[in-house]
């Protein structure tokens, strides 16, 4: 007896039985017209279109067959597989047009209505912010001074006891305006605000300025190139430490509670000496969490700098510094704001969204 012929006997693959093939037809279409959703549509296409379903196994069977049976088969799967294909795409298009128009008509805006009500307008949280501490140094008996944004590099430098080769005055921490020679930069701090009144209006001095700044910080969570400082500058007789350290605790208790503590960390400015920066107790763990996001495990968060004016600074605005100490101050008004309202994310200050001033009302 010969063997089998593979070039001409038949073999039986089952899924490629024309009655087989015929009813995983009826089947796909039967459940394609019954999709009533697009993910509905999704589903039945996977079941009758996907890697398992009879006509893919049907088609990976005509490989088993002898050369002669080869074209037949392959004819009749393709017919079928092209027509399961051809009702999936017309389904899809029909239900794609009916979810266009149900939108159209649950989304419609009638722009003619006239509305119920007059969406009040608000200020923007760091503004009130910024005043809301202005107020407070107003309360203790400080003046508000301004001034230029704009500022000439002597008030933001040299009247401050930066050396010409300080790294601050370089192009990577400051914005120069052109000519390169104008003398002319974006203040880099509200100091130069202090110089400015040190010369105009003389001593005893008791200001505050609130404003904008700009250095050249990349935009992430905490940093922004344009942000907004509270300076205080006190120059009299007879003023320390003490004086400061008051002063500053009593402008913390005033914006975030009575229960607030803080400490001086000794630092360096070249427009004080000594120098501190001052640090708040952590909002979040109030120290006892070593995995803290918010103070990074320290149990603090960095407010500002501070300490007394330096006597190179003095000396420069014609102030006796023999005969006159003061001390200076400045915190982040930005910064503030997430203290207070616990934002994580400073780039939400600058996005637009009316909604994330809406939920600060008229006061904070």
């Amino acid at each position: 007896m010969s063997g089998l012929n593979m070039q001409d006997d038949p073999v039986e693959v089952s899924a490629l039985d024309p009655a087989a093939i015929d009813q995983a037809v009826q089947n796909a279409l039967a459940a394609f017209a019954g999709a009533g959703s697009l993910d509905e549509l999704k589903a039945a296409r996977t079941a009758h279109q996907g890697d398992k379903s009879p006509l893919a196994l049907a088609n990976r069977g005509i490989g088993a067959l002898p050369p002669t049976a080869k074209a037949e088969a392959g004819k009749r799967v393709g017919k079928a597989r092209g027509q399961v294909g051809a009702a999936v795409k017309e389904r899809q298009a029909q239900l794609e047009a009916d979810r266009d128009r149900r939108i159209l008509v649950e989304e419609s805006v009638d722009v003619t209505m006239i509305p119920a009500r007059r969406p009040l307008g608000r200020r923007h949280p760091v503004e009130l912010m910024g005043q809301r501490m202005a107020d407070l140094m107003v309360g203790m008996g400080w003046e508000i001074a301004e001034g230029p944004e704009v500022e000439a590099e002597w008030f933001n430098f040299d009247a401050l006891n930066f050396d010409i080769d300080h790294p601050a005055r370089q192009m990577q921490d400051t914005f120069y305006v052109e000519p390169a020679d104008s003398g002319l930069v974006l203040r880099t701090q509200t100091s130069p605000v202090q110089a400015r009144a040190m010369l105009e209006r003389g001593v005893p001095l008791y200001i505050a300025c609130v404003g904008r700044v700009y250095r050249t910080d990349e935009l992430d969570a905490t940093h922004m190139p344009a942000f907004h400082q509270l300076e205080g500058l006190a120059v009299d007789e007879g003023l320390t430490m003490a004086h400061l350290k008051g002063t500053l605790d009593r402008l913390a208790s005033e914006l975030f509670g009575d229960d607030i503590t803080t400490r001086l960390r000794p630092s360096f400015f070249p427009f004080t000496e000594p120098s501190a920066e001052m640090d708040l107790r952590c909002f979040v763990c109030r120290g006892s969490n070593p995995q803290c996001r918010s103070c990074s495990g320290t149990g603090w968060i960095e407010w500002g700098g501070c300490g007394m004016v330096n006597r190179n600074v003095l000396s420069a605005c014609g102030v006796d510094p023999d005969r006159y100490s003061g001390f200076a101050f400045g915190m982040g008004i930005d910064r503030a704001l997430q203290f207070r309202t616990g934002q994580s994310d400073m780039r939400e200050l600058i996005e637009g969204d009316v909604r994330f001033g809406a939920q600060f009302g008229m006061e904070i």
